[in-house]
């Protein structure tokens, strides 16, 4: 196989909340997909229900294909699933790295399978699960133009906007960077409706004002009635995953040597969220930390958050 062969065949690592409905996407588009999970029985259930090949392993969702999607929860799972597929890889393939990970990691791996004959790109995704599904995400791509210009039929499969932000790994900076962004604008969000509420206006009226408003962002629109005020805490997002990702953002402003007094901030609140309230948490629930902190909850009523 040649670097630029057009990719027909993909292998899938990855099928969870997100990596699902991509994966479905690219089926639906005609590509070829073998798809791999860490969970028993999740890539059989993929093949069954929606099709492709359930491959046992990452090795085994690499042979013969022309590129390997992964999507995972950190660059450690990455790393793992990179080493055991080594052997199995092509010569000439692809590795499109879709995970939210960390720049550094990805640039070390692009170095590790260059002598394979295996180019890089990161494609980190914003959008959540519900636009994966209709196939409208926005995708933050890292790598030589030529590279991704041999990725992008795969990348429009699951998206309707592709920036191209960089050199490997500027695309999981981006991403890293618009999450930071997102939780800003949540968390004083919800100080604002709680201050608000306290005062005796509707949070969910505060909602509509914001959004016809110069106080609207992405939360404003699609997370507090959504996932907060309506006690969902369920938009498919982990909070442990946005810890991560702020985490991220804190690393790259380190390497630059800017200074983030309010990114620390945000990534301390959220950390300290997810301390409190344990694992498994859905980042929407991040509201509950501010809200315990001003003794109420965001339900239209005063009643105390944990009654």
């Amino acid at each position: 196989m040649s670097a630029g062969t057009p990719i027909r065949r993909v292998g899938f690592i990855g099928i969870g909340n997100m990596g699902w409905p991509m994966a479905a996407n690219l089926h639906k588009a005609g590509f070829e997909i073998a798809v791999c999970d860490a969970v028993a029985g999740h890539a059989t259930r993929f093949a069954n229900e929606v099709g492709g090949r359930a491959a046992t392993d990452p090795a085994d969702a690499a042979q013969g294909v022309d590129a390997v999607v992964t999507i995972l929860p950190t660059s450690k799972h990455v790393e793992s699933v990179v080493q055991s597929m080594r052997g199995s890889l092509p010569r000439g393939a692809l590795l499109i790295e879709m995970s939210s990970g960390i720049p550094l990691v990805t640039r070390r791996l692009a170095d590790l399978l260059s002598p394979d004959g295996i180019e890089v790109v990161d494609a980190p995704v914003s959008g959540g699960v519900s636009r994966a599904r209709s196939g409208e995400l926005a995708i933050m791509a890292g790598g030589a133009a030529t590279v991704l210009d041999r990725a992008e039929p795969v990348l429009r499969a699951m998206s309707t906007t592709i920036h191209r932000v960089g050199a490997v790994g500027a695309g999981q900076a981006m991403k890293a960077l618009n999450n930071l962004v997102s939780a800003g604008g949540f968390l004083v969000g919800i100080e604002a409706l709680l201050i608000g509420q306290k005062f005796g206006l509707d949070p969910a009226l505060m909602v509509d004002v914001l959004n016809a408003s110069t106080g609207m962002n992405n939360s404003t629109q699609k997370k507090f009635k959504q996932f907060v005020l309506s006690r969902r805490f369920d938009s498919g997002f982990g909070l442990d995953l946005m810890v991560k990702d702020l985490t991220i953002a804190l690393d790259v402003g380190r390497g630059t040597d800017t200074p983030t007094p309010f990114a620390a901030l945000c990534r301390e609140l959220a950390a300290s969220a997810a301390a409190l309230l344990g694992p498994g948490q859905d980042h929407t629930a991040l509201a509950q930390l501010s809200e315990r902190l001003a003794g109420t909850a965001l339900s239209g009523s005063d009643r105390p958050p944990d009654a």
